[in-house]
């Protein structure tokens, strides 16, 4: 049986959001040459969301793509001789710019690995920062967060689950711990 807590719900989903935001105006010192990379699934509508919020804040429209990172994976023969490719979706020059990764979830940092493959065979950024909204800690690669919404300590048996109301009706952070 599984035991299911709830992390964040809609309000604090929202808040992570906003105060992310803050900070990635705070620390670019506005919102100049900035373009938002959300990774496949769930970093596309956070990437969206943050684009929103900073144009709410400082009423400048945040250029957003997202990438696939399906063939950058370092794992990929583990998970299927014929992976699904979505492709990536980047319609602007990302030389010399400030790129922000968005993602779900930070784990091992497999993901952010290969979403920093993908961005380099498509231009050459000024600075790649990372947004996170849950950082849930097991690191196998020296790769942390420059923005993250809410810090989680887990074990590595707990699985973090996001859910959006883009992709699944709801908006909510749980972990769940499989209980034997």
């Amino acid at each position: 049986m599984k035991k299911q807590v709830k992390l964040m719900d809609e309000n604090a989903i929202n808040r992570a959001i906003t105060r992310i935001a803050h900070e990635i105006l705070e620390k670019n010192k506005g919102a100049k040459d900035i373009i938002l990379i959300g990774i496949k699934t769930r970093g596309i509508p956070l990437a969206n969301r943050l684009a929103q919020r900073i144009k709410e804040i400082e009423n400048t429209e945040i250029k957003v793509g997202f990438v696939d990172i399906t063939l950058y994976r370092d794992d990929l023969s583990k998970e299927s001789l014929d992976p699904v490719i979505h492709g990536s979706k980047i319609d602007y020059n990302i030389d010399d710019k400030i790129v922000i990764l968005v993602d779900d979830v930070l784990f091992t940092g497999r993901t952010v690995r290969a979403a920093l493959d993908a961005l380099v065979d498509i231009g050459r950024p000024r600075a790649i920062q990372l947004a996170i909204l849950v950082d849930r800690g097991h690191r196998e690669l020296p790769i942390r967060a420059d923005y993250v919404g809410k810090n989680v300590p887990t074990s590595r048996e707990e699985i973090v689950k996001v859910q959006l109301e883009e992709t699944d009706g709801i908006n909510l952070v749980t972990i769940e711990e499989d209980k034997k």
